[in-house]
């Protein structure tokens, strides 16, 4: 066998280079063609895994092909067999057969049934008085639902196309009055649009519920924490106005101008308590005020033997001391703590969870990391995430420390914060 000049070789791979060019750009042009991937669907249209809008399209498809099959086996059979009986089959499986890829792939599942139904009107045309695809209604309902997918998914210049390439298929191949074929391309691409309007204005308003929800979460977030440290700092300011009033009676010969001034700081604390009650009441909106003293990161541990007496399985180390930490730190601590076996809990169920505390001299690090789920049949579709995160975030800012969150590699998600404070230990 002869060997194949240098410049054979290269001419090749410039044709393979084009064509994968080519291919490239017409797969984009499609891609470009559909607005978005199919969106998941709501409940009602599903039973478990099965999508009730796809075996709908199958069950439709098996029934117009059968349709199909049957209507040009009897035209076959009146004029005396001019075709082969397999013919009439493979046309009714290949104008059907669109439809099964119209939810997924509109544009494509459109330009297949376009393209076999030019295809069937070739065949259908050879027969005397049959009238084209016209004979063939199973073909056209097919056509039609394929057309009403690319209405509803793909961007307004790609449903304009097709309803002018439909106008003049049915026009210039069918040989039908211009109001027919305008009608025809007109109902399904309408509906489609009208379906499409409504789909999207309820999406747009289903985000902005969710919007407000964060909003308002994050709102009610934050009105806690402002109790929480309401409470911490009402402690802090009660000493010092006790300590202010008795200190002239403590210390003896306490000048009058120093016993004057003791005076006045106890007098400024008990306004300073008096505003902070005023303001508390706004943030409480007539809510019911918890009268418990507010947990501090002593009580980690409780809530690490609470969780695992529930079944989570826990694994706990504390670095360091906790005494001398502040009491906004520590509650801050024990909320995100709170909130992170929360998530674990419910995203993760039985998802080993690691909570580990360390204790520097100028700030507190936190680290909650659980696995992936072991029992995925208890997650549910609805389940998406909270808005915790956002109050972690909200309680490590105000401290001046920081908080991270995210999945791992190996699976699963982690929470990651510093809380600084200065050390009067």
């Amino acid at each position: 066998m002869p060997a194949r000049p240098p410049y054979a070789e290269g001419m090749s791979s410039d044709l393979r280079s084009r064509t994968t060019t080519l291919r490239s750009r017409i797969t984009a042009t499609i891609q470009a063609g559909v607005t978005e991937p199919p969106t998941p669907r709501s409940p009602r249209l599903r039973r478990g895994r099965l999508d009730l809008v796809f075996a709908a399209d199958v069950l439709t498809a098996i029934i117009c092909a059968a349709i199909t099959w049957g209507t040009l086996a009897t035209g076959n059979a009146q004029h005396h067999g001019p075709h082969n009986p397999g013919l009439a089959f493979l046309i009714g499986l290949l104008t059907s057969a669109p439809l099964v890829l119209r939810t997924a792939y509109p544009l494509t599942a459109w330009s297949a049934s376009a393209l076999t139904l030019f295809f069937a009107s070739l065949v259908v045309s050879s027969y005397s008085a049959l009238g084209g695809v016209a004979y063939l209604p199973a073909a056209l309902v097919v056509y039609v639902l394929c057309l009403y997918a690319v209405a509803v998914r793909c961007k307004p210049w790609v449903v304009i196309v097709a309803a002018v390439v439909t106008v003049l298929g049915a026009v210039t191949v069918e040989q039908q009055p211009t109001v027919t074929a305008v009608a025809a391309a007109a109902i399904p691409v309408a509906v489609g649009v009208i379906v499409r309007v409504r789909r999207g204005n309820r999406e747009e308003l289903e985000v902005a519920e969710r919007r407000h929800e964060g909003e308002r979460a994050l709102l009610e977030e934050r009105q806690r924490i402002a109790r929480e440290l309401h409470d911490v700092v009402a402690h802090h300011m009660s000493l010092i106005a006790v300590q202010a009033e008795t200190a002239r009676y403590r210390i003896n010969e306490v000048p009058d101008a120093v016993s004057a001034e003791f005076g006045a700081i106890s007098d400024a604390a008990r306004d300073a308590l008096s505003d902070m009650r005023r303001l508390l009441g706004v943030l409480r909106n007539d809510e019911a005020a918890a009268r418990a003293p507010q947990p501090q990161i002593e009580q980690i541990a409780e809530l690490i033997d609470t969780a695992r007496n529930a079944g989570v399985p826990v694994d706990y180390s504390l670095d360091g001391a906790v005494d001398g930490i502040p009491s906004a730190v520590g509650v801050c601590a024990y909320r995100i703590v709170q909130e992170a076996l929360s998530n674990a809990t419910r995203h993760a169920p039985g998802a080993n969870v690691s909570v580990q505390i360390h204790r520097d001299r100028d700030a507190v690090r936190l680290m909650i990391t659980n696995g992936t789920s072991r029992s995925v049949a208890l997650l549910r579709e609805d389940q998406g995430p909270g808005h915790g995160l956002a109050g972690m975030r909200e309680r490590a800012v105000l401290l001046g420390g920081a908080l991270t969150a995210g999945p791992v590699n190996a699976g699963g998600f982690s929470v990651s914060a510093v809380l600084p404070f200065t050390d009067t230990s």
